[in-house]
């Protein structure tokens, strides 16, 4: 089974009923089979922004699918981190962000080529080391 690699931006689109991405992101997701995975990182992002702009219930829901199997969470090896790293020195002028390194520290491990993301300004200038670009979705 395939897996993409899911930014902290589709899930808060997911959970946004007024977000402009709600829709086409929902539509998108209807008939994915793949495997949705969240790196560690994300998590701290996206709970805060839940529970900030959205309610506690919120983000109870978001973990609620993590318990559930709906999205497998992806921790970092020591490897991640020094990528990560190598990516924010590489990638200064854009300020990439840890949590956007260290997605594509996840990527290149797992040899994920595809990322649910609506952040195609920073994604889409990165260079994996695994393959000439990444497929952002949706």
């Amino acid at each position: 089974m395939a897996t993409v690699l899911v930014d902290t931006s589709i899930l808060y689109a997911m959970a946004d009923l007024d977000d402009a991405w709600h829709d086409p992101v929902k539509a998108f997701l209807k008939n994915m089979t793949d495997v949705l995975v969240v790196p560690i990182t994300v998590l701290p992002e996206i709970c805060y922004l839940l529970n900030t702009h959205l309610g506690q219930e919120s983000e109870r829901k978001l973990i609620a699918s993590i318990t559930q199997g709906e999205l497998r969470v992806e921790g970092l090896t020591g490897d991640d981190f020094r990528r990560s790293l190598q990516l924010l020195e590489t990638y200064s002028d854009v300020n990439i962000g840890f949590v956007d390194a260290s997605m594509v520290a996840i990527a290149e491990r797992l040899k994920i080529n595809r990322i649910l993301t609506t952040d195609r300004k920073h994604f889409s200038i990165i260079r994996p080391r695994h393959c000439r670009s990444f497929d952002l979705l949706p």
